[in-house]
């Protein structure tokens, strides 16, 4: 347990240091400001949609066909109920002492009653589950976003965000099960039971006239921005005829959610660009594209 909290202190320092000094590095062209690297992410978006056409939605639709839906629940909650310990982490690094409690007394409850979290007996006694990470972690603590990136096999991510990955890697309970193989599988079958529980909001997924990069870059920093300010985000001025904090869409609409945080299907569209009705601040509908790269959050 030592060894885990130094390697913690050790990584978010270095993780918070290093977004201090990539706060200012970037520049950028005629593009958009948030995107600099607009062309190498285009590209990596292509080679993840690619791999998930080819390779992880046709697991997931196995996996969804092969194994029967109770099975596939209890898989789903183990993984939920690990999660919810890197939960409990960041509400207690932004300070959100009753949260940290809750979801603390989720696992408690979910380990032991639920059977090592095969059952979600949390969640009908009350106790709310609440969606935190190291990314939003950092946001809270006042640093920026950093230019957009699309990782290979990870999708999109602002540089904040990237860090918050390493640092969740660091102390995930599944990244450090021994011996590797184990480890791997059990990493594979946590992608294929994510990926399946967002096959029927893929269904929806159709060609449309916008741009499906655009469309998820959009989605995606505007889905952050909500989930860091606990679904309040501060409105900011318009200049001209664009939102710099409401993302602008093609359809010049600005995207907002039907409730603070987005819905799973909508949280799929935010992913994966999903043809699904995100309703503008005066009744504006935006319309998404065809299916864009998925990314493990």
């Amino acid at each position: 347990m030592l060894r885990l909290a130094s390697r913690l202190r050790a990584t978010v320092f270095c993780a918070a240091l290093g977004l201090g000094m990539l706060g200012g590095c970037a520049t950028t062209g005629g593009g958009d400001p948030r995107d600099p690297l607009e062309p190498v992410n285009r590209a990596i978006h292509t080679f993840n949609d690619g791999l998930d056409t080819m390779l992880v939605k046709p697991a997931a639709e196995v996996y969804q066909g092969v194994v029967p839906a109770p099975v596939r629940t209890g898989v789903s909650n183990v993984f939920a109920n690990i999660n919810d310990v890197i939960v409990a982490l960041n509400n207690l690094l932004q300070g959100k002492f009753g949260a940290a409690l809750s979801d603390i007394g989720r696992v408690l409850l979910n380990t032991t009653a639920g059977l090592l979290g095969i059952f979600d007996v949390a969640t009908p006694a009350g106790l709310e589950k609440h969606d935190e990470d190291f990314g939003q972690t950092f946001g809270y603590w006042g640093i920026g976003d950093g230019p957009y990136l699309v990782l290979p096999f990870l999708g999109p991510r602002t540089t904040r965000d990237a860090v918050g990955t390493v640092v969740y890697l660091a102390v995930d309970p599944v990244s450090n099960i021994n011996p590797p193989r184990d480890r791997n599988q059990i990493a594979a079958l946590r992608l294929v039971s994510d990926r399946a529980n967002l096959l029927s909001a893929s269904r929806i997924l159709a060609v449309a006239a916008l741009d499906e990069y655009e469309f998820v870059r959009d989605a995606y920093l505007q889905r952050r921005r909500n989930l860091i300010y606990d679904g309040n985000p501060p409105r900011e001025k318009l200049d001209g005829s664009s939102l710099p904090g409401d993302l602008l869409p093609a359809t010049g609409a600005a995207i907002t959610w039907s409730s603070g945080v987005p819905t799973p299907a909508e949280e799929e569209a935010a992913r994966r660009g999903a043809a699904v009705s995100l309703p503008g601040p005066a009744g504006v509908t935006a319309m998404s594209a065809k299916a864009a790269p998925g990314a493990p959050h």
